[in-house]
């Protein structure tokens, strides 16, 4: 296999042939995908090993010391031949990567061959082409996380670790004296702490990049910027924290701490500067001083990373390893974004001519990765699965009476419910609203007093057991539809379920499952704008199409009120997770066809997205979702381009298509149409005749696993590939 090494004595970079490790027990063998160069220390090491053997001295003054003992205790001429042997040998570099599991030794059960890992440690997680790395010094890499940014996962450990030390506060301010690649992370992390973070380099275009990435103010800390920010948003006490991330000979950065710092705030040496602390600034001020040691606790201690004897959680609570699992998590959930860091990616045969360029200055980067033989970023792009819709043995569709009115029960009387459903459910021939399930039982009786319920109660199972209840709306919180979804097909009920059908790849296995078990595939979920009458009129004028289409969705989503529900993440799943699949599903059926990849990409520091979907014949559509827009702008409006012709769609009230002939709708007189009167028209004429539901099951799965792929795709920073399970 191949490493890179180099010689310190002469400087030499190189990339050797070199044996491959042994897979020994307590440890995994890691073919690497990408490994990252730390433009900070590994640097330092590479331009120490090019000076003069008295600048070695000067940069190494512990060393040094050391070789004095030698020479005390062993004489010159033995230390001399122990130095030089030392000096003159190939050393490595990295410590920074991630790869893919090729052999898993005696006593590993928690990965398998195949997993992705990230690795640490500048023994283990090294330039080369294979590592082995003991079990606390590596972590299986979240789904979805792409593998040039899990190789991230040491240095942002030593940024956490860095920021633990530091024990920010919410609302507290901090001080990030240079934005390297680890003051950059180090300034992300804060940010996601709920800490306002100033930032302080000279270099303005790191300063630029920290401002994007959540710095509340930036500046050369020669300066007066970085001195005004920290008084205006501290009120002139000073800041609470200061992280000195910055590298060199200069005692700035401690003279700039003790000035901009608080009483009694605490200083955090991350990075290898010069700590001749002023004794009367520190003293007066009684700032607390500390150190950030590597990856946090366990480092340097053998019977840790060697022997893999972990600590108890109890008695420590973040380890290297929970480090680097940790961050590893906010990556994968988009609490932090390494891809802006990214500054170069060189194929690991160009290490050599990487670091030359690095050091000599024609490389500028924060972060550099090395990508090894067989992987890009594109091979290692995610997939999200389109299950195969199967159905065990057909239900029968009971023959009814033409005269004998629809019974419907409802699950959920909430806002959209009562405003955009049950009004027209109400006053429909034909239907009779049988009895509504709620948690609460006050508001099961507003609604049976406001729509003229039969019953109301908060007992599922009664409803679905009862057999006059021909079909059930479920219209409660995202997190349930897919439960309530499949309950309701295992008890042979039609079901019309609210968007989204499901928040996972596993509750959506669980709709189709129940299908396949019971065999009732009666479902519809409620993706109303296919029905909307002026669109279903656009689209009849735009005719068939013979070439690929470019489609573009605007949607101005807006602000959500604050205490809103939709802002539960954590159980409620994203805002686009929610009511994205509206706007898919629409591009799907202007398109006729259900897309086969997806690339998503978000807005740093709010939820706007930008979502491209490809379809088979060529088609793309591009759903730009905004929450930034001003209130008083149309909240959706389309465009679709295709053989010389044109449609568009503006807000549901005019739509127009150009082409040989032009066509312009008139203005809606009343409130838009976006098709719910027409969809549950739909529904219920399936209920009554036992006819085909509205939408085929395949195209609402296919559109659920696409608003999947969405979030699969923010995290993995790579087009996600919808492949059939058919």
């Amino acid at each position: 296999m191949k490493q890179v090494v180099q010689n310190y004595k002469s400087g030499e970079l190189a990339v050797l042939d070199v044996p491959v490790p042994g897979c020994k027990p307590g440890g995994v063998l890691v073919r690497s995908a990408y490994s990252l160069i730390s433009t900070g220390t590994e640097l330092m090491k590479v331009s120490e090993a090019g000076m003069s053997m008295l600048g070695k001295a000067r940069s190494r003054p512990d060393q040094v010391a050391k070789v004095m003992q030698s020479v005390a205790v062993n004489g010159v001429p033995a230390t001399y031949r122990k130095v030089m042997g030392k000096l003159d040998s190939y050393t490595p570099l990295g410590y920074s990567l991630c790869g893919v599991v090729e052999q898993v030794g005696a006593g590993i059960d928690d990965v398998k061959a195949g997993d992705l890992v990230a690795c640490a440690g500048n023994e283990h997680a090294l330039h080369a082409e294979l590592n082995w790395v003991p079990k606390n010094l590596y972590t299986p890499v979240p789904d979805g996380l792409a593998p040039q940014h899990a190789a991230f996962g040491t240095v942002g450990s030593i940024a956490m670790q860095g920021v633990r030390q530091g024990e920010p506060q919410l609302g507290e301010v901090a001080l990030v004296i240079g934005l390297g690649l680890i003051g950059q992370l180090v300034v992300q992390l804060l940010a996601a702490s709920g800490v306002r973070v100033v930032g302080a380099d000279p270099d303005p275009v790191r300063c630029e990049l920290a401002a994007r990435l959540g710095a509340a103010a930036c500046g050369d800390p020669a300066s007066a910027i970085v001195e005004a920010a920290v008084a205006e948003l501290t009120g002139g006490h000073g800041v609470d924290q200061v992280y000195l991330a910055a590298g060199g000979g200069s005692n700035q950065p401690v003279e700039l701490a003790a000035r901009l710092c608080r009483d009694r705030g605490r200083v955090v040496d991350i990075g290898k500067c010069r700590l001749d602390l002023p004794w009367n600034a520190y003293y007066e001020k009684e700032l607390d001083v500390r150190f950030s040691r590597s990856y946090g606790p366990g480092r340097y201690d053998p019977e840790y990373e060697l022997e893999g004897r972990d600590y108890p959680i109890g008695y420590v609570r973040w380890t290297e390893r929970r480090n680097l699992a940790c961050f590893l998590d906010l990556l994968a959930r988009g609490r932090v974004d390494v891809e802006p860091l990214v500054s170069h990616i060189a194929d690991f045969e160009d290490a050599v001519d990487t670091y030359q360029r690095l050091t000599e200055g024609g490389l500028k980067a924060v972060a550099v990765l090395f990508r090894y033989p067989g992987h890009t970023a594109r091979a290692q792009a995610p997939e999200v699965a389109v299950p195969a819709v199967r159905r065990g043995g057909r239900v029968s569709v009971p023959v009814r009476s033409v005269k004998a009115p629809v019974r419907l029960a409802f699950v959920g009387a909430g806002n959209y419910a009562t405003s955009m459903l049950l009004p027209h459910l109400a006053q429909r021939d034909g239907v009779e609203l049988s009895t509504v399930v709620t948690t609460t039982a006050l508001s099961a009786a507003n609604a049976q007093r406001k729509f003229g319920f039969a019953g109301a109660t908060t007992d599922l199972d009664a409803v679905l057991g009862d057999k006059s209840v021909d079909a059930v709306f479920v219209v409660t919180r995202h997190s349930s539809h897919a439960e309530l979804t499949r309950k309701a097909l295992l008890a042979g009920k039609t079901v019309f379920v609210e968007k989204p059908l499901a928040l996972t790849g596993d509750e959506l296995a669980g709709v189709l499952a129940a299908v396949e078990e019971s065999g009732n595939d009666r479902l519809q979920v409620g993706f109303n704008r296919r029905f909307a009458p002026l669109l279903q009129e656009a689209k009849r004028r735009f005719g068939a199409r013979t070439g690929p289409a470019s489609l573009r969705y605007l949607v101005n989503a807006g602000r959500l009120q604050h205490g809103s529900w939709y802002l539960q993440q954590g159980t409620e799943g994203s805002r686009f997770a929610g009511e994205g699949g509206h706007f898919i599903d629409t591009a799907s059926w202007l398109l006729d066809a259900d897309p086969v990849s997806v690339y998503a990409t978000a807005a740093s520091g709010n939820d706007d997205l930008q979502v491209v979907l490809h379809y088979p014949d060529g088609s793309t559509a591009t759903i730009s979702y905004v929450t930034t827009g001003p209130a008083g702008f149309p909240k959706e409006t389309l465009d679709l381009v295709a053989d010389g012709r044109a449609l568009r769609l503006d807000d549901f009230v005019r739509a127009s298509v150009y082409g040989r002939k032009r066509w312009v709708s008139s203005r809606l007189p009343k409130a838009r149409d976006k098709g719910q009167s027409a969809e549950l028209a739909a529904f219920v004429k399936a209920v009554r005749t036992g006819g085909p539901m509205p939408v085929p099951l395949e195209s609402l799965v296919a559109t659920t696993a696409a608003t999947l792929a969405v979030q699969a795709g923010l995290t993995g920073g790579a087009p996600v590939t919808l492949a059939s399970a058919r």
